[in-house]
């Protein structure tokens, strides 16, 4: 790296400073690189910790999969019910973004960032909703495959305020 360029770049304190002026909520992103090693279990252990630490800490939405060691992992979490509509001629349930804010959490975990949220939603993406709560100054951990990373990179750089100079691919 350049010292031109790292000049031009805020410290990591002046980073921090800027977040608590804007009083946003931070964000985590597990990565994994398949459906099933282990992101939203961990996701779910790291949130475990923190709700342990006295953080008022809630699952918005989480998708064990029908995974029974996941799913162990969700109790003793307060649950925000999800939201149900009909579409299509189905019963769908997504996480309940209104209901996240009203109860405004110290920390949400949402799981699949790339989520595409049912037709009506307020937001097509869940990307978005996080976007939401983190404006709301709710911080969000969260999950997404690597192959959804590619399609997300301008999403992931507006939300984490970051500049890349060239897309992360897959190949």
């Amino acid at each position: 790296m350049s010292s031109a360029i790292a000049d031009n770049r805020p410290s990591p304190e002046a980073l921090l400073q800027e977040a608590k002026r804007e009083g946003r909520g931070k964000l985590k992103i597990f990565l994994g690189a398949a459906p099933g090693v282990g992101k939203t279990y961990e996701m779910l252990t790291q949130g475990r910790r923190r709700r342990l630490d006295g953080v008022d800490a809630v699952i918005a939405v989480v998708e064990t999969h029908g995974r029974l060691e996941t799913e162990a992992l969700t109790k003793g979490f307060e649950v925000v019910p999800k939201k149900r509509s009909l579409y299509k001629g189905h019963i769908v349930a997504e996480m309940d973004l209104d209901a996240v804010l009203q109860r405004r959490p110290k920390l949400a975990l949402v799981d699949e960032l790339a989520h595409t949220n049912a037709e009506g939603s307020r937001h097509p993406k869940r990307y978005q909703d996080v976007e939401e709560l983190l404006a709301a100054g709710i911080d969000v951990y969260t999950t997404v495959n690597i192959q959804h990373i590619d399609s997300l990179n301008d999403v992931v750089a507006q939300i984490t305020a970051c500049v890349c100079a060239r897309p992360f691919r897959t190949r």
